[in-house]
């Protein structure tokens, strides 16, 4: 009735085919970290697979956030529940963390930090009877990046909560824990098709710097644009006329603006007469090399 030992088993690589393509903002997200306790750990080896990538890839996704002011937020089951507190989940887990509430605490290596918040939460799904809702509406935030434990349950069930709500959930499928390979695949699966879209870490971290200020990549501009135009990082050519991709006028400026608050100079004319990812990366490469020999004579 408890949780079974989990037998070791490789992260996965491949993330399976999303039916959208939302693309992640970092504006608009909220970095959770699901039930990353010592007692749902402790069910593990955590010297083999997929353990050390899993908290590998959290702690790269949590960095990416603090980057790009991307709030972060844990949750976390209580070690002291009441019969009437756990309720059904009594019947399917038997007693859990209050058998053992000395592992109630994140693992050190994820351990909260002073400004992040952590929920006390006591069902599957990381919305029912906390705070994450109100968090994100106050904030103006409706993305919701998932990583954590365990994949097919918890963090299945928080995407598929976010859909309810009318909130864009991204499960990271490679910073994700299971008890199988089979039911790793199987949560990836559900999302991709039904309630969200699955992701690999690099490409949220990508999307993360892409929203940080100047683009220190091609491949970083070429995130940021299609975040901007709502369209698919691959339908972005690098000489495509951005104009006739959806670039308006409103959307170059609030581009530039970003740009000029973190040091470009390039004005609204030298984007619009050029608009390809090609000519503007000619541009950022120049006003990157004057940001950076400026502070560094400063």
């Amino acid at each position: 009735m408890t949780i079974p030992k989990i037998s070791s088993y490789a992260m996965p690589v491949g993330m399976p085919t999303n039916r959208v393509n939302w693309p992640i903002q970092a504006e608009r997200a909220v970095l959770l970290i699901h039930d990353m306790q010592q007692y749902f750990l402790d069910f593990y080896d955590q010297q083999a697979a997929p353990i050390p990538t899993l908290l590998q890839h959290i702690r790269q996704l949590r960095s990416a956030c603090d980057v790009a002011g991307v709030p972060v937020v844990y949750s976390a089951q209580p070690g002291e529940q009441s019969l009437s507190e756990r309720g059904l989940l009594q019947e399917w887990w038997g007693p859990g963390l209050t058998a053992q509430p000395q592992a109630a605490g994140i693992v050190p290596a994820l351990a909260p930090r002073a400004h992040d918040n952590v929920l006390t939460k006591w069902r599957y799904s990381a919305f029912v009877r906390t705070d994450l809702r109100r968090i994100m509406q106050e904030q103006g935030r409706d993305q919701l990046l998932i990583c954590g434990v365990y994949a097919h349950i918890g963090c299945l069930m928080t995407s598929a909560d976010a859909f309810m709500h009318d909130l864009q959930a991204f499960l990271v499928g490679d910073a994700l824990g299971d008890f199988s390979a089979e039911q790793h695949q199987m949560g990836l699966e559900y999302v991709a098709q039904r309630c969200g879209v699955v992701c690999a870490t690099d490409s949220v971290v990508t999307a993360l710097q892409a929203g940080a200020g100047l683009p220190q990549t091609l491949p970083q501009l070429q995130a940021q644009v299609a975040a901007l135009l709502e369209v698919p990082l691959q339908d972005l050519a690098l000489d495509d006329n951005l104009l006739f991709e959806g670039l308006d006028s409103v959307r170059l400026m609030s581009l530039l603006e970003r740009w000029r608050r973190a040091g470009a100079q390039c004005s609204f004319q030298d984007l619009a007469q050029e608009a390809s990812l090609t000519a503007w990366w000619r541009l950022l490469s120049a006003a990157s090399s004057a940001v950076n020999n400026q502070s560094q004579r400063h």
